[in-house]
Formats: C-alpha cells, sequence, structure tokens
C-alpha cells in the first residue's frame, strides 16, 4: 500500500486547495495517471500515482485545503479493479428487420479510435473541440495526455472540423459530437447564480488586500509619443521574424527602457524587509498575464543582461506557457518589478496595484492618437499614458516622477537604449 501525499508546492506555498479527482476508489490505476488537481494562488498541480495498482482510498474531499505532506489517497500495488459485468443478452432474437437496420447502422458509424490514456481533463477539452486524442503526444509520465497537450495541440492548428451529422435513410441523424460547454440562464428562471471562489482567486484577492493595507500606495502619470519606437518597430519588425524568428511588439521596448531606469533609480526595484531596504542590483520583470485561471505574473529573469531580441523570446516564451497552463513555478517566483498591460483591452488610463512585496508597478494602456504641442504647433500623434504605481514609505515623489520621465526619454528616444 502506497500513500499518496502532497507533493512540495514551491517556494512560500504551503498549502492547496484539491480542485478535482480524477479517479474514483476501486479504480484501476497506471503509474502516472493524474488522481487529484490540487489548485494553489499560482499554478494548478496534478498528482499522479507512483506505480500501477488500485486506488483504495480518498482520503480528502474535492474543495478540503490540504498541506504540503499530507496524506491524499492510497494505492494498492498488490490489487486489481474488479471486472466490469459481462453484458446480459437478450432473452429472445432480436426481429429481422432490426438486424438490417444494425447493419446499416454500421456501415455508417466509424470504427471506434484505439484507446488512449488520457486524463479526464484532457478528455473533457479533446471533446469540446472534437480533438482525436490518438493523434495528440502525451507528455505525462508514461505517456499520458494532459490537459496542456491537448490545449498546444489545438494551438498547433490540428483540429479537424466537426463532422457532419450521419443519417441513413428513414433514421434520424445520429447525435453530434460532444459540443462546447455554453453557459445558459438556469431554467428555473433564476436570476442569481453562486459559484464559490477557487484557490487562485481567493489568493488574489487577498494579495491585493494586502498590498493595499500594507503599503503607502500612490500613482503618478506621464504620457509618451509613441511615434519614435512605433516607426522603429515597423521597420524592424519583419527582419526580425524572418532572420531570428521573433515576433517584435512593443512590450521588450518597455522592459528594456523600464530596466535602465530601475539602474537609474534602484529604490523603485528595491523591497521592504521588516526595518531595513534590500536593494536588489539584478531586475527580474514580471509581466502581468490574463490566464483561464486567473492574473498570473510570470517574470523574465536578469532582463537587464539581456537584450531586445533575448527579452521577447523570453516574453512569447512564458506567454505561451501561461496559455498552455505549462507555468512552472521558477517562472512565478522572484520578480523584482512588474508591467502590466491594460491597453491590449483597450484601458486608456488606470492606476494598477502592486505586486506586493515590491515596491513598484508600471502600467501601460492604448496608445490612441490625440493632439499635441509641439514647437508651438499642434499636431496628431499617438500617444500612451503610462502610470506608476508604488510604495510611498520607500520610494518619494521625486523618485517616482523621474524614473517615468526616464521611461518617456527612452522610448521617444529608442536609439539611446544601444548605450547603456
Amino acid at each position: 500500500m502506497t500513500a499518496i501525499k502532497v507533493p512540495p508546492l514551491g517556494e512560500s506555498i504551503v498549502e492547496a486547495t484539491v480542485s478535482r479527482w480524477l479517479k474514483q476508489e476501486g479504480e484501476a490505476v497506471a503509474s502516472g495517471d493524474t488522481l487529484v488537481e490540487l489548485e494553489t494562488d499560482k499554478i494548478t498541480v496534478e498528482v499522479p500515482a507512483l506505480n500501477a495498482g488500485v486506488l483504495t482510498r480518498r482520503a480528502v474531499k474535492e474543495g478540503d485545503v490540504v498541506k504540503v505532506g499530507d496524506v491524499l489517497a492510497d494505492v494498492d500495488e498488490g490489487a486489481t479493479a474488479p471486472a466490469a459485468p459481462a453484458p446480459v443478452s437478450p432473452a429472445a432474437p432480436a426481429p429481422v428487420v432490426a438486424k438490417a437496420e444494425s447493419a446499416v447502422a454500421a456501415e455508417t458509424t466509424p470504427a471506434a479510435p484505439a484507446a488512449v490514456r488520457a486524463s479526464p481533463a484532457a478528455q473533457r477539452v479533446a471533446a469540446e473541440q472534437n480533438v482525436d486524442l490518438t493523434a495528440v503526444s502525451g507528455t505525462g509520465r508514461g505517456g499520458v495526455v494532459s490537459k496542456p497537450d491537448v490545449i498546444e495541440h489545438v494551438a498547433a492548428g490540428s483540429v479537424a472540423a466537426p463532422p457532419a451529422a450521419r443519417s441513413a435513410p428513414g433514421h434520424a441523424p445520429t447525435a453530434p459530437v460532444a459540443a462546447p460547454a455554453v453557459l445558459r440562464p438556469a431554467a428555473s428562471g433564476e436570476r442569481e447564480t453562486r459559484e464559490k471562489m477557487t484557490t487562485r482567486r481567493k489568493r488574489i484577492a487577498e494579495n491585493l488586500l494586502l498590498a493595499q493595507h500594507s503599503t503607502a500606495h500612490l500613482t503618478t502619470f506621464n504620457e509618451i509619443d509613441m511615434s519614435a519606437v512605433s516607426a522603429l518597430r515597423e521597420r524592424m519588425k519583419e527582419k526580425v521574424e524572418k532572420e531570428h524568428g521573433v515576433k517584435l511588439s512593443f512590450m521588450p521596448f518597455f522592459v528594456k527602457a523600464t530596466s535602465m531606469a530601475l539602474k537609474s533609480y534602484p529604490v523603485v526595484n528595491a523591497q521592504i524587509d521588516g526595518d531595513s531596504i534590500v536593494y536588489k542590483h539584478y531586475v527580474n520583470m514580471g509581466i502581468a498575464v490574463a490566464s483561464e485561471g486567473g492574473l498570473v505574473v510570470p517574470n523574465v529573469k536578469d532582463a537587464d543582461r539581456k537584450g531586445m531580441l533575448d527579452v521577447s523570446r523570453d516574453i512569447g516564451a512564458l506567454a505561451k506557457k501561461a496559455r498552455e497552463g505549462k507555468l512552472a513555478m521558477d517562472d512565478l517566483t522572484g520578480g523584482t518589478f512588474t508591467i502590466t498591460n491594460g491597453g491590449v483591452f483597450g484601458s486608456l488610463l488606470s492606476t494598477p496595484i502592486i505586486n506586493f512585496p515590491q515596491v513598484g508597478i508600471l502600467g501601460l494602456h492604448k496608445t490612441q492618437d490625440r493632439p499635441i504641442a509641439v514647437k508651438g504647433e499642434v499636431v496628431i500623434r499617438p500617444m500612451m499614458y503610462i502610470a506608476l504605481s508604488y510604495d510611498h514609505r520607500v520610494i518619494d515623489g521625486q523618485q517616482a516622477v523621474l524614473f517615468l520621465v526616464r521611461i518617456k526619454e527612452l522610448m521617444e528616444d529608442p536609439a539611446s537604449m544601444l548605450v547603456d
């Protein structure tokens, strides 16, 4: 008998919520099969069976909060699952006409696909997206197909078009393959529904309140004329993508400019520890990403030591992992400063909340053509508002304003970023 325990969950994370059981008591499991999913405030952890056997006991229920080292289940490697009862044969032979109909149905029904070991989450997504699991490469232990495997398969454009419903002469069309779930109003006409917060959502709420209650929160603003960097990007993006395989967005420019500004004003890259200020002489740049499970902030390690192309590659890789639910704990920890871009959703102006225990966060917004005065003349330029929320306990207003001014100078003269 082997006890399946809560594995180490990562830096500073000591508990998780039992999100979903994927195996039932008495069910046979293979080595590497996912037994249960645990949800933390950062990632979802799949807990696998260490060896083949039978799941004899589920020690916790869905929704329970568990700590590292707690027993989740027991697996008996020496047991075998009871065989399924054989189907009962009908007492009387079916009518001849029924046999004829069965023959027609058999001719019009596709053969069942070969058995594939896949987690229930993967099976559900495959059904919703009409994915043939036999065509998906499993990366789980023992080749088990996981949910991220299916998502990556879909992202690669390998999903076939939904098959048309088939029907034999004189027969109603067969039911279509399971369609994506759609939220509909409750049948009873209820005007409200109640849903329990996920662990991640609760932790996000707690962290945001902690940031507001534990810091002297203040926001200052500036605006950037995006003409120069837009022209540079437009001139270089096709060449960069062709020669280096990197899609050049505006974010790497902001990461580079912000990293240089943090070097000029290191207090913005600091952290308070008791009555001490800890200055970080490196920049792990957090990039806020909206994912299916909630907001996550993976970070580009040592962004201040990397060139624009390397930063761009790292951002693309982190965004892909976030979409596919494959972020590792190392991706989500160790950040020293954060950038959040509400402009991609159309936000014109906002006051972002500090990613505690960091002391500053930069908010980017929508680039919009606006009339501005240049050398005594009114001209139309693509302008972006930027915002710095900061902890006034350690960052003075002058430092905050000059920090934004430095970013503005670098972005309006991107050639100056070449001189560090």
